[in-house]
């Protein structure tokens, strides 16, 4: 018992110490992490503003999931003649907006790598050369920068203009773009303003030579690709002609509406969504994770 009552004495002072000393709350021995709910919305948030849709709500995205899945569904019991084939061509029709965005994703992603090397480029000889103060070089560099980065960069300076935060401002424009080399970038402009002195231009040359790398490396790994990735379309075509040309052959439309033929079409249907995923799978490249953010 006097064990006990020393054991949970100390855990006491240990918890009203990490209290006041490190700001955790709770009765565990470190401090609390994100939810899993609240980790998951915050990486659909990211995603979005990866793929320039943060001001589209969740609900609007199910919602235009839900109409083309009773879409792909009408036309494929039109087709089939089966609920089954109906059900499972509408949940494949569902996923073309999750396969829009991952594209306009991608497609911005690969725009803000091809960026950030003459943006970083003209933020060193502006904050060295030309003598400008770091955030008057950030700002003046994002007012050219591409259409889809501009309304980033002017979130972020009319936070600096609130507040002459420069952290904050830096929080605010890596929230808006979600992007691994902004976080990066923000963060050595971060330190260089906070420190000061001459390194940021050696920094900020290490990044744009490190940015140049993994720029050309993944221009090199899509070329091989590209072969690969005109073939990987023929996994959806080349099914679906199969498809509409067995309907227009002798007795194929009763045929598709046997039990036998309802479950052929859905085993078809299934193997090339499957497919489909499966190549996408072995084509993607790796990528960034963001760790300069919060």
């Amino acid at each position: 018992m006097a064990l006990l009552v020393s054991v949970a004495g100390a855990y006491g002072v240990f918890l009203v110490y990490t209290a006041f000393v490190y700001g955790w709350r709770g009765l565990g021995p470190g401090p609390r992490l994100s939810s899993g709910p609240v980790a998951g919305r915050r990486r659909i948030d990211e995603w979005m503003a990866q793929a320039g849709l943060s001001e589209v709500r969740t609900g609007e995205f199910v919602a235009v999931m839900g109409t083309l899945f009773i879409v792909a569904a009408g036309v494929a019991f039109v087709l089939f003649g089966g609920v089954f084939p109906a059900l499972v061509a509408g949940l494949f029709g569902a996923s073309f907006p999750i396969a829009t965005y991952r594209a306009r994703r991608e497609a911005r992603r690969a725009e803000a790598r091809e960026t950030w090397p003459r943006m970083i480029e003209e933020m060193r000889l502006l904050a060295g050369s030309l003598g400008r103060s770091i955030p008057q070089a950030l700002f003046e560099v994002g007012r050219r920068a591409p259409e889809e980065m501009r309304p980033a960069f002017r979130a972020a300076h009319r936070e600096w203009m609130i507040s002459t935060d420069f952290n904050r401002t830096i929080a605010v424009l890596k929230a808006q773009l979600a992007d691994p080399t902004a976080d990066a970038t923000g963060e050595t402009l971060l330190v260089a303003h906070e420190v000061g002195g001459s390194d940021v231009d050696r920094r900020l040359a290490a990044l744009v030579e490190d940015r140049v790398q993994d720029l050309q490396g993944r221009k090199d790994a899509r070329a091989k690709q590209a072969g690969v990735r005109f073939a990987r379309r023929f996994v959806l075509l080349v099914p679906i002609g199969m498809a509409l040309a067995g309907l227009s052959i002798g007795n194929g439309r009763a045929a598709y509406q046997t039990a036998l033929g309802q479950s052929a079409v859905v085993i078809g249907i299934a193997m090339t969504v499957l497919c489909w995923l499966w190549a996408g799978r072995l084509l993607k490249l790796p990528e960034e994770e963001r760790v300069f953010y919060g």
